[in-house]
């Protein structure tokens, strides 16, 4: 980008896009234009100190520790406040081998080959030493480890110890797949490899390749988030409290077994996301960031500026070079190394304003998003991290968690956006909870549900989602179990006797589904099991459950059982992603809602040709109901909730032909009349 050359009054060159999207920013434009100038001034700096931003973010490549062609090991560690640094470990009996101090808070130290061979072995553990300022020497952990640990048994301790990942050649694993190519529609299955087997343990990448991956393809999905993969010696912390950013987490198996996991996913077209959390890290500091050259800061801000009040973790300076290069190379190892084809970064509103969102709202107004409280540094690591992943992998995606809807922040970094393609529209799964929660359903506000599922910024594109890991975890529970609770330990046999409950669920569940697959957004996520309506929440193993696993898994003999329910809410989910895979309405323009109606509890939309109408309604079907059409033509039944293979009552014949009138309706040209059965939906494609 030629552009970004780091004139400090440069403005992003196609700012007059982003300014007819949304107008107005342009009473904020001259702040667009001091967010791009700092951006173009930091790219221009790495390009002129660095050798440019390839050679930057590829610093794994240099830092850390590595084998070199020759045998010898050479390290290279950033620890500014050390006084002298120093590696030990089994090579070497444990004893102190001395670093060279180089300009710029950098560490370097050379080991010769033996005999031709490297002089630490494949596996073997080995510690940083730090001679702090005031000449204590403590055990540290290589902030560019790739393989942590812990130890084999608790008396040697609980802190992860690194181990250098250096195998045989033939031992590596050779990707067979090229990466899939971006979807248009992206249909994201949110999963955790150690919660993805029945038993009561943690699950295994080589597990997860063979029993999960055929699962995600079979219902349709193209496209799954893994979650936790960056390690975390706190399993309860779900992977959000990081402590060694460049390994995979080694409790579910070697880098080596993950490499297959996404190869294998690559193999049956589906994308692979990473979670990334860039947002915070953990306070650990014998197997974490925390306090790594012996000082309050390093890597993080010194004093209450550094610690998140809330999760008790450390806050990164994105105003420090060195910072920069670990975030950026992070995100190109993960890239290069096991060929991730995307991230979710996690706890965006953290990262963009200075409050982090505590104690927080945010009523839209544009100010609360360009005055004083944006955090300047937090916002240009994120377009340069999004510019950075779009410049070197053209097919990848970029996906924020971000809950205050900052404005622009899935717009091209070339616009003076902030270069994201996809938000997680969070207040979509808070609505459906508020109403199962709070509200009977004869209550249920259709306008306001509405407005929920499209309430987002023009040509910003929005990921949508009834449920996420979020909705499942201790203290709630999954949107299945807030419908039938109890009733599903007993009632969901197909033999069982009719259950209102049961049937009241099931129905719900199938629709609240298809409305936030429709009309919610242009990509669809769901986590793992609830597609099929798994049962309570989720918990994971900690002192305050005993270590329990029973809550830290995934029951797939529920779905997999002919005799359970279950297999209908999953059957009725992959003929929804298939049905979208035909027609495309994820990638097509947002929908135009044509009724909200009230007293009927009905909304109709129409999206890709497509016509989707629910009648919510508790108790009162409706015939001859019409509903708008936008295109003439004949029409049939492509996807009905109420088919009993979905544990519906099969009241619609399916071979039903629908002709449109000439009689405008509802703010479309044309409109057909049809049979609307109470709690149920109905999908209406062109059949001529």
């Amino acid at each position: 980008m030629s552009q970004a050359s780091g004139d400090c009054s440069s403005s992003p060159p196609q700012l007059n896009l982003l300014l007819e999207r949304d107008p107005y920013l342009k009473l904020h434009e001259g702040e667009i234009k001091r967010r791009y100038a700092e951006f173009s001034k930091l790219l221009a700096g790495i390009n002129e100190h660095e050798g440019g931003l390839d050679h930057f973010s590829r610093s794994y490549e240099r830092f850390g520790m590595h084998v070199d062609r020759d045998g010898s090991v050479t390290c290279l560690e950033w620890c500014p406040a050390a006084e002298a640094l120093y590696l030990k470990g089994e090579f070497n009996n444990w004893q102190l081998a001395e670093f060279q101090r180089l300009p710029f808070g950098k560490w370097q130290l050379t080991l010769p080959a033996k005999n031709a061979m490297p002089p630490i072995a494949h596996l073997s553990q080995v510690k940083l030493v730090v001679k702090t300022k005031s000449g204590e020497f403590v055990d540290r952990l290589s902030p560019w480890a790739t393989y942590v640990k812990p130890p084999p048994t608790k008396d040697l301790g609980i802190a992860y110890n690194q181990h250098l990942w250096n195998p045989p050649i033939k031992e590596r694993y050779q990707f067979q797949h090229a990466r899939p190519r971006r979807p248009a529609s992206l249909r994201i299955y949110e999963c955790h490899v150690g919660i993805g087997t029945a038993e009561p343990r943690v699950g295994q990448y080589t597990e997860f390749a063979r029993n999960v991956l055929p699962r995600v393809a079979k219902l349709g999905y193209n496209a799954i988030q893994l979650m936790a993969v960056m390690e975390h010696v706190y399993y309860a912390s779900f992977g959000y409290q990081v402590t060694s950013f460049f390994a995979a987490s080694s409790r579910y198996g070697t880098p080596e077994e993950l490499k297959q996991l996404i190869d294998t996913a690559h193999g049956l077209g589906i994308y692979v996301l990473l979670d990334v959390v860039h947002s915070h890290a953990s306070k650990n500091v014998l197997d974490g960031l925390n306090e790594f050259d012996g000082s309050d800061s390093c890597f993080f801000h010194g004093g209450s500026r550094g610690v998140h009040s809330l999760w008790d973790s450390r806050l990164f300076n994105y105003s420090s070079w060195e910072v920069l290069r670990f975030l950026l190379s992070n995100l190109r190892w993960y890239m290069e190394e096991y060929r991730f084809d995307g991230f979710r970064f996690d706890g965006v509103s953290s990262m963009l304003y200075h409050s982090h969102g505590i104690g927080q709202g945010f009523s839209g107004d544009y100010n609360e998003y360009f005055g004083l409280g944006t955090d300047t540094e937090s916002l240009v690591y994120l377009m340069l991290a999004c510019y950075m992943t779009h410049k070197f992998y053209p097919e990848s995606t970029t996906i924020a968690e971000d809950v205050s809807g900052m404005p622009a922040l899935c717009c091209p970094v070339e616009q003076g956006g902030t270069g994201f393609d996809y938000r997680l529209g969070m207040a979509i799964p808070d609505k459906w909870i508020e109403l199962l929660k709070e509200h009977p359903d004869e209550n249920w506000d259709m306008g306001n549900l509405v407005f929920t599922l499209t309430n987002r910024r023009w040509m910003e594109k929005t990921i949508a989602y009834a449920e996420s890991h979020d909705q499942a975890l201790v203290g709630d529970k999954t949107i299945a179990f807030w419908l039938m609770d109890k009733e599903m330990y007993t009632n969901m046999s197909v033999t069982s006797p009719p259950n209102l409950i049961i049937d009241r669920g099931i129905q719900l569940h199938k629709m609240i589904r298809l409305l936030t697959h429709s009309l919610g957004g242009e990509a669809y996520l769901n986590f793992m099991g609830n597609e099929f309506g798994h049962p309570e929440w989720l918990d994971f193993p900690r002192i305050g459950n005993n270590d329990s696993y029973h809550y830290a898994r995934r029951q797939w003999h529920l779905v997999d059982d002919t005799m359970l329910r279950y297999r209908m809410l999953n059957d009725f989910d992959a003929a929804m992603n298939h049905l979208e895979a035909r027609l495309g309405w994820l990638h097509a323009d947002p929908a135009y809602v044509s009724c909200k109606h009230q007293d009927d509890k009905v909304v109709v939309h129409d999206r890709a040709g497509v016509v989707f109408a629910f009648n919510f309604h508790t108790s009162k079907s409706f015939t001859g109901y019409k509903v708008g059409v936008d295109v003439p033509g004949c029409y049939q039944i492509v996807l009905d909730t109420d088919r009993a293979e979905f544990g519906g009552h099969n009241r619609v014949d399916p071979s039903t032909k629908f002709f449109t009138l000439d009689e405008g309706y509802c703010g479309r040209r044309h409109s057909m009349l049809v049979y609307l059965p109470s709690r149920a939906a109905l999908v209406f494609a062109r059949c001529d």
